[in-house]
C-alpha cells in the first residue's frame, strides 16, 4: 500500500465526496470489484448522467479511477486515497482521545478550598 500524504485541499475534495451517499455507495461498489459506469447506473434509481456526475466528483477527489475498455468506462476503488482518509480520521480521534484524558485528568487532581 502506498501511504499518501494529503494537502488541504485534497483533504477538501475527498471528504465532499464521500458526504454524499450515492458518492459513498458507488466507492463501496467499486473498491473490490470494478465496473462499468452503465453498469452503476443501472443500480440507482437516477439517470445514467447524475451516475457520471457522481462518478466525476469520487475521479477529482482520487477516490475511483476510470480507465477506457472499447466502448465502456470502467470504474476502480482506490483503496490507497480511502486509506489516506482514514488515517487522516485516525488522527483526529487521537487528538480528541487525548484532550478528553487531559480533562479527566484534570477533573480527578484534588481541589483545596481556598
Amino acid at each position: 500500500m502506498v501511504v499518501i500524504e494529503l494537502t488541504d485541499a485534497e483533504i477538501d475534495l475527498v471528504f465532499h465526496a464521500l458526504a454524499d451517499s450515492t458518492r459513498r455507495s458507488i466507492v463501496t461498489r467499486v473498491i473490490d470489484h470494478e465496473q462499468s459506469v452503465s453498469a452503476l447506473a443501472s443500480q440507482y434509481l437516477m439517470s445514467f448522467a447524475a451516475i457520471q456526475k457522481h462518478v466525476a466528483v469520487l475521479e477529482r477527489a482520487s477516490l475511483v479511477t476510470k480507465q477506457r475498455r472499447g466502448r465502456e468506462r470502467i470504474v476502480h476503488g482506490n483503496p490507497d486515497m480511502l486509506a489516506a482518509a482514514a488515517r487522516l480520521l485516525d488522527s483526529y480521534e487521537q487528538l480528541w482521545r487525548e484532550r478528553i484524558t487531559r480533562i479527566d485528568d484534570i477533573l480527578r487532581e484534588p481541589h483545596g478550598k481556598d
